[in-house]
């Protein structure tokens, strides 16, 4: 049995094609391997890649959930996008989680962590040995995630990371990105062990003050993802596409001045 975390479809915005080749490597991956896909699981509608959640439920029939709280966000950019038709429910998937709920991915018990600051709706999945902790913490050299986005808060992230941090020692904590300073090789798995004694965003030193000082003059200083409003009015309808018109064409909308935009490139 397994399940599929945070799948992503492939997107060029030079020539507005979206393929799901990335997301058929992972099928393929779960069928060379025997393996059963019983779940597709959303951390959070992400802002910087398509989620491809609709697009492996329609090859699959296997069922989407995410956290409860999507339907804040939802909330908020449908009037982004200016949406009036818009189910802002969570119907889009088939289970929305609450904070502690459990399920099972074969015989292995997954646990639910309400994980908000990146955003209102973040969850972390607790699978056996392993915690998929998506945008929240990333390697140690990298930090955490930014809180800037409607919904974040830094106060709320650095409690989120304190709950990660409390985890058994020997908890595999799986990171969403890698930013990879200096041009390191690729690193994705680390423990709250290491966490807690090299991560320059999460050590025991730093107070909960210090944190939100530093996460919010970081913040202020990052533009907004690329993909960003591309993605979210995809993402927070858990991947589905734009309906096409009689002509067979879809359409994405790009509010104009709706937010702020900053000059800089980094991670």
């Amino acid at each position: 049995m397994a399940a599929i975390v945070d799948p992503v479809l492939d997107f060029d915005e030079k020539c507005g094609t979206i393929t799901g080749a990335f997301a058929d490597n992972l099928l393929n991956f779960a069928q060379e391997r025997g393996l059963q896909l019983t779940w597709i699981l959303d951390t959070h509608p992400h802002a910087d890649h398509f989620s491809a959640a609709s697009y492996l439920k329609r090859i699959t029939a296997v069922p989407m959930a995410i956290g409860r709280r999507v339907i804040d966000i939802q909330t908020t950019w449908k009037h982004i996008y200016a949406m009036p038709e818009f189910k802002n429910d969570g119907s889009q998937w088939d289970r929305l989680f609450d904070d502690n709920d459990e399920f099972k991915i074969g015989t292995l018990i997954a646990r639910v962590v309400d994980s908000p600051g990146h955003t209102l709706a973040s969850i972390t999945y607790v699978i056996g040995d392993a915690a998929f902790t998506h945008d929240t913490l990333f390697m140690p050299d990298s930090g955490s995630a930014r809180c800037d986005f409607p919904g974040g808060d830094a106060r709320a992230l650095y409690r989120t990371i304190q709950t990660i941090l409390s985890f058994p020692d020997d908890t595999r904590l799986f990171a969403g990105h890698d930013y990879r300073p200096n041009g390191r090789a690729a690193l994705w798995e680390s423990t709250p062990v290491i966490q807690r004694a090299e991560n320059r965003h999460a050590h025991r030193s730093l107070s909960e003050q210090d944190f939100i000082s530093l996460r919010t003059n970081r913040d202020s200083t990052l533009p907004l993802p690329g993909l960003m409003l591309f993605a979210l009015q995809v993402n927070i309808q858990g991947g589905k596409l734009p309906t096409s018109d009689q002509l067979g064409r879809a359409f994405l909308k790009f509010p104009i001045h709706d937010l702020t935009y900053r000059a800089t490139e980094e991670p």
